[in-house]
């Protein structure tokens, strides 16, 4: 099966969705402001359809991790996500906000569909002489939609509407189903594993994370350093504004930081094993509290360099944590991980932006230099969990708590 489903296929189905994703946040923004004419109302349907994210991502995991066929499972989280952004325009200015609201926050729950949930299914597409290098490419798609995604949202917006913004990015989510729907099926299933309670597979996933140090580590770190990436993406609009002279043009610099992401993941995909990836996740850590000290120096130049050198971070640290958690998690449990991974970043991130909002109000510099503390508290957060002093659990522990 593995060789019958093409590497390129599983790509272009992950960048199809994934930008679908990266345009439907700004599309809704754009769509509500539009519609409903009120700027809290659409920044509301963004913060719900994130914050919904996080609840939703280990449930769907555990689901993902118990289906035969993982790959039908997520064409319909897929369809049920697109259904839902079109269920959130269709009720702007129609229906009570509150009750798009509720569309929002419901469609969010799916959405780790479109990050750990299909990148949980790269080893069932590759043999392990090739993970490495499949890995890096995986990671290397969400550098491409978070690059394309906001601007094709921004251009058909302009061109043709905002409402037709968030149609274009439905399609594009569409367009991924076949990818999603032909996904191997599960090569085998661990006994027990049809009897395994939802809850138990929820608690055994997390027993996973915080037992496996290397894992732990891993998470922690990658947690911290988006709550640092979030209290920056808020002082974009401020640093366009007083340093390159217009608040859009921080769109710019997060297209910048897009760019330098991306080529830095191409490179670590030519030599994957050239640096081991729990190295990449603390250097990296490191290399974004230097690229935010450096940005709060306020001069052009030394600013547009700080947003290159915090992509180069984002990027490699992306890669390697999901290699992390390919050699990390036991195959029952991968989705779940992947997915819960991804739900705890999603918070991080939510949490730093909340943070960096009224810090960056107050002060700018101070703001940054704040969120340079935080990315370098990740990586002391890597080495405060020391491998020598926590232990794994044994195999029958594990089996015992995937039967509970």
């Amino acid at each position: 099966m593995k060789k019958r489903y093409a590497l390129p296929s599983y790509l272009a189905g992950a960048v199809l969705a994934r930008a679908g994703d990266e345009m439907s946040g700004p599309a809704l923004m754009l769509a509500g402001f539009a519609l409903a004419g009120s700027t809290v109302e659409a920044s509301a349907l963004l913060a719900g359809t994130t914050i919904s994210a996080a609840v939703g991502g280990p449930v769907l995991g555990a689901l993902l991790d118990r289906a035969g066929r993982p790959g039908r499972l997520l064409a319909g989280a897929l369809v049920l996500y697109a259904t839902g952004l079109g269920a959130i325009l269709a009720g702007l200015g129609r229906l009570p906000f509150a009750v798009t609201l509720l569309i929002a926050v419901l469609a969010g729950l799916l959405g780790p569909a479109l990050s750990g949930g299909w990148t949980a299914q790269l080893p069932h597409v590759v043999l392990g002489g090739r993970l490495p290098r499949a890995n890096a490419l995986d990671a290397m798609t969400f550098g491409v939609a978070s690059l394309a995604g906001p601007a094709l949202a921004g251009l058909v917006a302009e061109v043709l509407g905002a409402p037709t913004a968030v149609v274009v990015a439905v399609v594009l989510i569409a367009l991924a189903l076949p990818a999603a729907w032909t996904l191997p099926a599960r090569g085998g299933r661990t006994p027990g594993a049809r009897t395994a309670s939802v809850i138990g597979d929820l608690g055994a996933g997390m027993r996973i994370i915080v037992g496996r140090p290397a894992l732990a580590r891993a998470t922690l770190t990658s947690v911290v350093f988006c709550m640092a990436q979030g209290m920056l993406t808020v002082c974009l609009p401020l640093l366009g504004e007083r340093v390159l002279g217009g608040a859009g043009r921080g769109a710019v610099l997060l297209s910048c930081a897009a760019v330098s992401a991306l080529v830095a993941t191409a490179v670590l995909a030519r030599f994957p094993r050239s640096v081991a990836p729990d190295t990449i996740i603390w250097a990296s850590a490191l290399v974004q509290a230097v690229a935010l000290a450096s940005a709060a120096w306020g001069q052009p130049v030394v600013l547009i360099v700080a947003v290159l050198l915090a992509g180069i971070a984002d990027g490699p640290q992306l890669a390697a944590l999901f290699a992390v958690r390919h050699r990390e998690s036991p195959e029952r449990l991968r989705g779940q991980i992947f997915t819960t991974g991804a739900s705890l970043k999603i918070t991080g991130f939510a949490l730093g932006a909340a943070v960096g909002g009224p810090l960056a109000t107050r002060s700018l510099p101070g703001s940054l230099a704040v969120a340079a503390s935080v990315s370098a508290l990740a990586t002391l957060a890597f080495f405060a969990i020391r491998p020598a002093t926590v232990v794994d659990p044994p195999p029958s522990r594990i089996r015992s708590d995937v039967r509970s």
